[in-house]
Order: structure tokens, then sequence, then C-alpha cells
């Protein structure tokens, strides 16, 4: 039997949904097993007033947790997709803006973080890995319906399947 385009294309989203949930809650558990280390990241980027980085510090994982759970189960999709992009459009500016900079500095995106030895930062490789973020987000935004997801449960507008038409005979 084979699949609607739109079938597949809700497996293609669905896909896109789990792992850029994974992405922030494997992101934000890490960072929140370890709050001293994801202080020492934040404060590493030498963008913040020292009066901010311990907030920013705190609230990253909770909000890469939330952002995990909202999209994982399909919550107000295409909202959590833009505020996943924000978040990662800021997460590459910082990086870029490291690099351009000359720090020495690992990103902590997946823990760890803080000061590096030169030669021992990974920026391409960085961005372009939240560059595949991004994309998983950019479809979420394009089209969020998608499989098992709590906005068909609840009826939202966007998540609502179309009817097909039905060819006569069937």
């Amino acid at each position: 039997m084979l699949l609607s385009r739109g079938r597949l294309l809700d497996g293609v989203g669905t896909l896109a949904r789990v792992g850029l949930a994974a992405v922030w809650l494997i992101s934000g558990g890490i960072k929140m097993s370890d709050p001293g280390q994801t202080y020492l990241a934040v404060q590493a980027y030498d963008v913040l007033p020292h009066s901010l980085v311990g907030v920013v510090a705190t609230a990253m994982p909770l909000l890469e947790i939330a952002l995990g759970l909202f999209v994982l189960s399909g919550l107000a999709t295409r909202v959590m997709a833009g505020v996943s992009a924000v978040v990662l459009l800021l997460f590459i500016a910082a990086v870029a803006q490291s690099w351009a900079r000359g720090l020495t500095i690992d990103c902590g995106c997946f823990g760890g973080g803080g000061q590096v030895a030169p030669g021992e930062t990974a920026y391409p490789q960085e961005i372009a890995r939240d560059l595949g973020f991004l994309a998983l987000a950019g479809w979420l935004l394009v089209r969020p319906r998608t499989l098992f997801a709590a906005d068909a449960w609840l009826g939202l507008g966007w998540a609502r399947r179309r009817r097909e038409p039905v060819a006569a005979g069937e």
C-alpha cells in the first residue's frame, strides 16, 4: 500500500519534531546537571554584563527543556518551532561573534564550555550543526502538521488534516 504524499510529509515532520525535541531535551538536561559549568560557558562568551550571566545560565537549560517538552508533545508546534528558530539564531550569532573576536572557547552547547586552548575550537562545526537544527525548526514552521501531535488532538487549525477529494465510486 502506498503512502499518500500528505501522510509521508506528516512522517517527515514527525521525525523533525522528535529530532528537534531531542536536541533541546539533551542539551537542557546536560546543562541542568552541571550549573557551574553552564555558568562558565555563558561567561566565556564575554557579551553579557556580569550581573546577567547567572540569570542566563539558569534560564537557558529551563528554556531548552521547556522547548523540548512542547516540541515533543506537538503542542503549539508552529509557535515552538518559531521560538526554537529564534533561540538557534541567537546561538549561531553567539558562536559566530566568538569566532570573529578570536575567542578560544568551547560553545558549551551540549555541556562543557568555557576557555579552551588555541586550535581546539570547532566554530565551523558548531555553526553547521546549529544550522541543521535550524532546518528542523524551519520545516516545522512551514509545515507544523505531524503525527501523534497534541495540536491535532486539540483541533488546532494548522494541525487539522485536509480532506482529500474521494474519486467517484470509492
